[in-house]
C-alpha cells in the first residue's frame, strides 16, 4: 500500500516533482507533442513519488527562499533534458548538410517534436537514432540521469551561477554538437561533392549535355547509394552520440553540484 506524504513535506516533494516535470518537458523521446500532457505530468508525479523517500532533504517552508528553491529545480530538469536534447540535434543538423547537397532542402516535413519543419535526411536519421536509443534501453539511462542529480545537486542547495566553467561548459557542448555533425554528414556530402566535381567537368567537355537536368536524379542516386553502405558508420556514430551526451548530462550535474 501506498505511504502517505506528511503535510510537512508536501514543499518538498514539489520540489521534487518540478524537477522531473521540467525533465521530462525537454527530455529527447518523452517531450514529442504527440505523447498527452496528462502522461508527461502522470509519469512525472509517480517518479516523483518514488524519488522523494531516497531524497535526503530537511523540512522545507514556503517563504522567498522556496521559491527561488523552486525556480532552480526548474532550471536544473530544464538544463538536463536541454542537454540530451541539443547532442541529439546534431543528427537532424547533419540530416539539413545532407539534404542541401541532394536537393531536399525544398522538401521539409514536420517534426513532431518542435513543430518546426526539419529536413527529410535528418528526420530519417533522427527515427533511427531514437529507436536505437530504444534498443539499448538509452531512455533507462537518461531516467537514470534525473534519479542520480539529487547525489550531485542537492534539493536545498543553489547552484553556483557565478562559475564560468559551466557556462563554458555549455558552450563547448554546443559546438562539439556541430563537430558530430559534421561527422554523420562528412560521408554523403563529399561523395556528392565529388560528383559536382565531375559535373563541372563534364559541363566544360561535353557543353551539349545539360547537367542541371542529369545532375539532380543523379546526384540523388549516388546519395543513396552511399547511404545504403553509410548506415552501419551511422550506427556507430549514434552510439558515440549517445555514449558523448550520457557523458555529458553526467559533467554538467557534476558542475552544478560544484564538482
Amino acid at each position: 500500500m501506498l505511504e502517505i506524504i506528511n503535510i510537512n513535506s508536501i514543499p518538498v516533494f514539489l520540489l521534487v516533482f518540478v524537477r522531473v516535470l521540467a525533465f521530462f518537458i525537454v527530455m529527447p523521446l518523452f517531450s514529442y507533442r504527440t505523447i498527452p500532457t496528462p502522461f508527461k505530468i502522470g509519469v512525472s508525479f509517480f517518479l516523483a513519488y518514488l524519488l522523494f523517500y531516497i531524497v535526503d532533504a530537511p523540512t522545507l517552508t514556503i517563504d522567498l527562499t522556496y521559491l527561488l528553491l523552486v525556480f532552480k529545480e526548474v532550471l536544473i530538469g530544464l538544463l538536463i533534458g536541454l542537454m540530451g536534447y541539443i547532442i541529439l540535434s546534431a543528427v537532424q543538423i547533419a540530416g539539413g548538410f545532407i539534404d542541401f547537397q541532394m536537393g531536399f532542402a525544398i522538401a521539409n516535413v514536420i517534426d513532431p517534436q518542435t513543430g518546426a519543419q526539419s529536413p527529410l535526411t535528418g528526420q530519417y536519421f533522427y527515427i533511427i537514432a531514437l529507436l536505437f536509443l530504444l534498443s539499448v534501453n538509452g531512455h533507462h539511462i537518461l531516467i537514470d540521469g534525473i534519479v542520480n542529480s539529487y547525489q550531485f545537486i542537492p534539493i536545498d542547495h543553489f547552484l553556483p551561477l557565478q562559475d564560468e566553467t559551466i557556462v563554458n561548459y555549455i558552450i563547448d557542448s554546443f559546438n562539439h554538437m556541430f563537430l558530430i555533425a559534421f561527422q554523420i554528414a562528412i560521408p554523403i556530402v563529399g561523395c556528392l561533392f565529388l560528383v559536382d566535381v565531375a559535373l563541372g567537368i563534364i559541363a566544360r567537355t561535353v557543353p551539349q549535355l545539360n547537367v542541371f537536368v542529369v545532375g539532380l536524379p543523379l546526384k540523388i542516386i549516388v546519395s543513396f547509394i552511399v547511404l545504403l553502405f553509410f548506415m552501419s558508420l551511422y550506427v556507430i556514430l549514434v552510439k558515440n552520440l549517445f555514449e558523448i551526451m550520457f557523458d555529458t548530462i553526467r559533467t554538467l550535474m557534476q558542475l552544478f553540484g560544484g564538482g
